[in-house]
């Protein structure tokens, strides 16, 4: 095979959530978008994968459930993994143990928004196109991870240039926090998924100062409410409030 292991993040909305039956459907992979590395891949590109080793198959070693593409970190099993005309979606069932139950608390929450794919890129299945993008017409794929923050969502800052986008974005941060600070007032799960909830707002935290340029405003005494009008006087307000 020779290829490298990459990995493609996708951020969409969960498809559908079942509390009860714990199973999720999501779209882990999207079709035809040029993605920060350059490329794209085509419909069909998982067909092989799915047929020869998807939950369905016969094949003993089968593609993963995992959260933030970490074998040690399965948290159920996919049911069922197709193609549809726009997206690879994937159908799966959380399962009962530490982390599935945290997965699923964290679902439940709105903190897992966002999936990737993790995969061996196959090199006499890539196309070099005329404008730089490589076209990927087959992949490998190992597994399909729940994460919180994708590698493409890391930097989307240095790309914000009109000033919808950049309130788009602020309004997806805050969308987040309230998500996280829900969960951790809540206070259920374990030690470890707590503890990631906070490492989460800090990683919000620098994505804002990276953000926004911090101007002077007055200060908020504890039992003042937080104003949520304006997306950056929130986030400003907030840091006065509680640091993380």
């Amino acid at each position: 095979m020779n290829g490298l292991f990459k990995t493609k993040n996708i951020n969409l909305e969960v498809k559908d959530i079942d509390n009860q039956s714990r199973i999720v459907k999501v779209a882990l992979s999207k079709f035809g978008n040029v993605d920060a590395d350059g490329d794209v891949i085509t419909r069909g590109a998982f067909a092989k994968s799915i047929s020869e080793r998807g939950p369905e198959s016969q094949g003993n070693r089968k593609i993963k459930m995992l959260r933030y593409h970490d074998f040690e970190h399965e948290i159920g099993k996919w049911l069922h993994l197709e193609e549809t005309a726009d997206y690879l979606i994937g159908t799966g069932k959380l399962g009962r143990g530490t982390k599935g139950n945290d997965a699923l608390l964290d679902y439940e929450d709105g903190i897992i928004t966002e999936h990737s794919i993790g995969f061996i890129s196959i090199p006499d299945k890539m196309q070099m196109m005329d404008n730089g993008i490589t076209q990927l017409n087959e992949v490998f794929l190992l597994e399909g991870s729940a994460v919180t923050f994708g590698a493409n969502s890391e930097t989307p800052v240095f790309h914000v240039g009109k000033s919808e986008d950049k309130q788009a974005y602020l309004d997806k941060l805050n969308a987040k926090m309230f998500g996280l600070i829900k969960a951790l007032k809540n206070g259920q799960g374990t030690d470890d998924r707590l503890e990631t909830i906070e490492n989460q707002l800090r990683v919000i935290q620098a994505k804002y100062n990276s953000l926004i340029n911090f101007e002077p405003i007055q200060s908020l005494e504890e039992d003042e409410p937080i104003q949520i009008n304006n997306s950056k006087q929130f986030y400003l307000n907030l840091l006065k409030w509680k640091t993380f």
